[in-house]
């Protein structure tokens, strides 16, 4: 039971580290080569979702169509692809496109306590003293890292309001809704329907072959691995992690995500980094840890 936690944290963690390398990318190929925001949603879900359904479909244990043959868990899946696993990704990359990969971030942020709230009013009760110490810890902690306690610094639109509290509201829904499928079916093949039923839906507002945009070595680089290591493997690693360890867990772990975009912000664009940030940066790691400390009492 120790091994299957420690497994689902690291997924978790693992997960939003790439979650967050991956929006400095997109925010690189949104604002510096012209490339389409929908565009790129349609093809990291369709290429994804059929790599992960080939590798479902090589499992013994996993038959990918079984879940079609269920009405109830059929619904489940098709609102899941949309307003799951294809929301949280475009109102995501959306406020990134119109504010930037830090900004987007922390309105996501409001996911957890989202998540919070809704369990409490679910299990008729209030959350635990150490679960709301971590989601202050998180929320606190990111919102540091990446404004450096100003709230002027943000500096939006309302079109990145917009976005950046739907994909708040996208995560709470992509975290929780899955749950009673995740429990029946194998992660590989609901994430791979999920992103497969999401990119054919969102084909019909960008195709695509309709590609735009300036392409030189470094655009090709950035969106194959915003496809690989920002979406196949990231999605499937959280949603597992959602299996073994819970999706409030799984959410307040991915408070790495600013974390992992801070980090490559400095190797990268030579950011500076203050006392405001290791401030912040020990905040959301310190989730971690009273989350372990939670587990272990429960035990």
């Amino acid at each position: 039971m120790k091994n299957a936690t420690l497994k689902g944290f690291l997924f978790a963690i693992i997960a939003a580290s790439l979650w967050g390398i991956s929006g400095t990318f997109g925010q690189f190929l949104f604002q510096q080569r012209g490339i389409n925001v929908e565009w790129m949603i349609t093809v990291r879900m369709l290429v994804s979702g059929f790599i992960l359904l080939l590798y479902a479909a090589s499992q013994k244990e996993a038959k990918i169509v079984d879940v079609w043959h269920n009405k109830k868990d059929a619904f489940r899946l098709i609102l899941f692809s949309i307003t799951g696993m294809l929301m949280v990704q475009y109102t995501y990359f959306a406020a990134i496109k119109h504010s930037n990969a830090a900004t987007a971030t922390v309105l996501q942020y409001a996911g957890p306590v989202l998540i919070a709230i809704y369990l409490a009013f679910k299990n008729k009760k209030t959350p635990r003293f150490i679960d709301c110490i971590a989601i202050s810890f998180a929320i606190i902690g990111t919102f540091l890292l990446v404004t450096h306690g100003k709230l002027d610094s943000l500096n939006i639109s309302t079109t990145a309001l917009f976005f950046g509290l739907g994909s708040a509201v996208a995560l709470a829904i992509y975290t929780l809704q899955p749950i009673p499928l995740l429990q029946k079916y194998n992660s590989a093949t609901i994430i791979g329907w999920g992103m497969l039923i999401g990119g054919l839906a969102f084909s019909f507002v960008k195709a695509p072959w309709s590609i735009d945009g300036i392409w030189d070595q470094k655009t090709y680089l950035y969106t194959l691995f915003i496809i690989l290591f920002g979406t196949l493997i990231p999605f499937y690693l959280y949603l597992t992690a959602v299996q073994i360890i819970g999706g409030q867990k799984s959410s307040l772990l991915a408070s790495a995500e600013p974390l992992s975009a801070t980090i490559i912000a400095i190797l990268w664009l030579n950011v500076s980094f203050g006392i405001l940030d290791w401030i912040g940066s020990l905040l959301i790691v310190s989730t971690i840890f009273l989350l372990s400390y939670e587990k272990k009492k429960v035990n």
